[in-house]
Parts: C-alpha cells; structure tokens; sequence
C-alpha cells in the first residue's frame, strides 16, 4: 500500500484545461490571408510642364543670352478670381461660382473677403464677394495647356490675346468675359453668367522676357501692327 501511494503522488499532474474538448466542434480555420493591393500609380507629369524644360528653357537662354540658369524665367503661379458684387444678396450665386471654379481648375476655391467697409457700395468689413484660387506645380500647367487648346479657341471674335496687358514687372493679367468658354461647365446648369480675371505670375521682371515666354509656352497673342504714320 506504501509503494502504490508513493507512485500516485510521483504521478505529474496534467496542466489545466487538458483533455476539455473546444466549444464549437473544434478549432475555426484561418481566414485566407487577403491578397494586398497594388499601389496607386503616380498621375502623368503635366506634359507643358516637361515641354518647358526640354525646349522652352534653352530657346529662351539663347535668345536673350542668360549665363546663369536662375535668370531664366519661368511662370510661378496662376490666380484666377471671380468678383460677385451681389454675394450678400445673392448667396447661392456665390456657392455657384465657388462649384464653377472648382471644377475649372481641379482645385477647392478660397472665398474673399472686403478688408474695409466702404458705405457708397453697402459693403461691410468681412463681407464675402468673390472667389478665387492659386494654381501651382502640375496643376498650374495642366490649367495652361487646358485655357490654351480648348478655352481660347471659343472666345467669340477672338483675334489673339493683347500684348499690352502686362504690369512692368513681367506679370500678365487678362480677363475673361463668360465662363462659358471652359468645356468644364455644363451650360444647362449655369444660374448666371459672369466672367473672371486670370493673372500669370512670372519670374522675369521684364514685360519683353515674359512675352517670350509666355509665346513659347503656346500663348496665342495678337499681332501688334505698327501704326502708320
């Protein structure tokens, strides 16, 4: 009797939960490991981005004679502003040229506001009257490319872009008169038709480096005659 109690206290103890059958009727299986996705591909380089520095660049150096790369100029950014005068009248005429824009440009519009409050034209400090958005980068060409091939084209007796509308500083302003021009608007959906000022922001300077560049680029400008005397 000694020996066999002996032998059951030797005896390890089996670990807790051992010979419990699992809940369930068993183990669940493994999900099948889900196959990752493919990453996203980059959108294509803006293709007036890349005809810019393949070939405008070296014309523009050779003709004016730059030594130093810096001094070549090169357009910065692109302003585009709509003024809605009538926005605290018309609120949902402000949110249309808010939507108009966005969709011309690709990009969400800021809305302004008046920094002072002038009573002759009922206008209060912070009041919001228009819209506008700065293009950069990609964006910026691609809009370019856009206003030059397809826009342009539709204005109504269009007889080239006028050459006497930069500031001396080498920046160019234009305005347009309908926003009807960009393929962008659905002309069934438009409340009112209003037009937009268009700055192109270069880095020349000079009024003469920025017309050549901006001729380079494909801007189609009008062919000033000298005046007979």
């Amino acid at each position: 009797m000694a020996d066999e109690q002996e032998k059951q206290e030797k005896k390890p103890k089996a670990p807790k939960g051992a010979g419990k059958r699992p809940k369930g009727g068993g183990e669940k299986p493994e999900a099948p490991a889900q196959s990752p996705e493919p990453p996203a591909e980059p959108a294509p380089r803006a293709r007036l981005w890349d005809f810019y520095e393949q070939q405008v660049r070296a014309k523009l150096q050779q003709q004016f004679g730059f030594k130093n790369l810096h001094q070549i100029p090169r357009l910065k950014k692109i302003v585009l502003n709509v003024g809605m005068g009538d926005a605290s009248k018309n609120p949902k005429g402000l949110d249309a040229a808010v939507a108009e824009l966005a969709a011309i440009t690709g990009q969400h519009p800021v809305v302004t506001r008046a920094k002072k409050a002038i009573a002759n034209f009922n206008l209060r400090e912070g009041q919001a009257i228009g819209c506008a958005v700065t293009l950069r980068g990609g964006r910026m060409y691609e809009f370019l490319d856009r206003f030059i091939s397809i826009a342009v084209p539709r204005m109504r007796d269009f007889r080239g872009l006028p050459t006497k509308s930069f500031d001396g500083r080498g920046n160019y302003s234009l305005g347009i008169k309908e926003q009807m021009i960009f393929p962008e608007i659905d002309y069934d959906k438009v409340e009112r038709i209003h037009g937009m000022d268009i700055t192109f922001v270069t880095s020349a300077g000079r009024d003469d480096t920025a017309l050549a560049l901006l001729r380079e680029l494909g801007m189609p400008f009008r062919v000033e005659t000298p005046a007979a005397a």
